[in-house]
């Protein structure tokens, strides 16, 4: 027993084996709910067809499986290129509300419920993409560039039939709308409904590869839908809808330090 002690080697297997227990829990937690679950399935089969190749002495499909398995590293980069990428880019973080005050903060927040609950009376589509702690810019195509504060009347304005960048996607960072006519990657899952139109898709596309929060307003129902991590919150009133945004865009905070 003494000997155990004295020796630690002991102590960093269980901190080896628990460090491997969290890699393998966060990554779990990452893929949850995406395609990237049915990939893991698929790989599995394979290797159970591969084991069973062998017990079985099918030669040729052994042969054809160990060749394809030999490389898995490479393979699983490849098909889990995305997820890699979301989880490595969550290293670098960027608070949406990192130089903003509690009363600017709420101020965002009521400017953006007013401009979408607006667009929905009027049933005037709107894609509006919210930058967290995960950066965007990579995912951005076109764009016209603006740097000014959110507002009501601003975004109904950028979303108005008549206005040259309506189509595209409207998008605030740091608190302030920074660009407009964006527009999104798709998102690739054949799972999602075809009675989605080209906003809720990219909507779905760019949150599968970033924690940004999307707000869409339906150009067909009016209805008002909120999307994270590629999950769709629809038919949203405004009261619901400020709840949602005040609890996916405000950090915690200590007491005492809301100025």
């Amino acid at each position: 027993m003494i000997e155990i002690f004295q020796n630690p080697r002991w102590l960093l297997d269980i901190l080896d084996i628990l460090l491997v227990a969290f890699i393998i829990y966060r990554i779990i937690l990452l893929i949850k709910g995406t395609r990237a679950v049915q990939m893991l399935v698929g790989l599995a089969v394979l290797l159970l067809v591969y084991v069973g190749s062998q017990l079985g002495g099918l030669y040729t499909l052994n042969w054809i499986l160990d060749n394809f398995l030999s490389s898995i590293i490479l393979v699983i980069v490849v098909i889990f290129q995305n997820d890699i990428r979301r989880a490595l880019i969550h290293v670098g973080r960027n608070p949406f509300f990192a130089d903003l005050t509690f009363r600017e903060e709420t101020k965002v927040i009521d400017e953006l419920v007013k401009g979408c609950v607006a667009l929905s009376q009027k049933r005037l589509g709107a894609l509006v993409v919210i930058e967290r702690e995960t950066g965007i810019n990579d995912f951005l195509e076109v764009g016209v560039e603006i740097d000014a504060k959110p507002s009501g009347e601003l975004i109904h304005s950028i979303f108005h039939p008549s206005s040259p960048i309506h189509d595209g996607a409207m998008v605030i960072q740091g608190g302030r709308i920074t660009r407009a006519g964006c527009f999104l990657p798709l998102t690739q899952n054949p799972n999602i409904s075809q009675r989605l139109g080209t906003r809720h898709r990219a909507a779905i596309g760019l949150t599968e590869l970033v924690d940004a929060v999307v707000i869409v307003v339906s150009e067909e129902t009016g209805r008002i839908a909120v999307v994270v991590g590629g999950k769709m919150t629809r038919e949203l009133e405004a009261t619901t809808l400020k709840k949602v945004l005040k609890r996916l865009l405000e950090p915690r905070r200590v007491r005492g330090k809301k100025n």
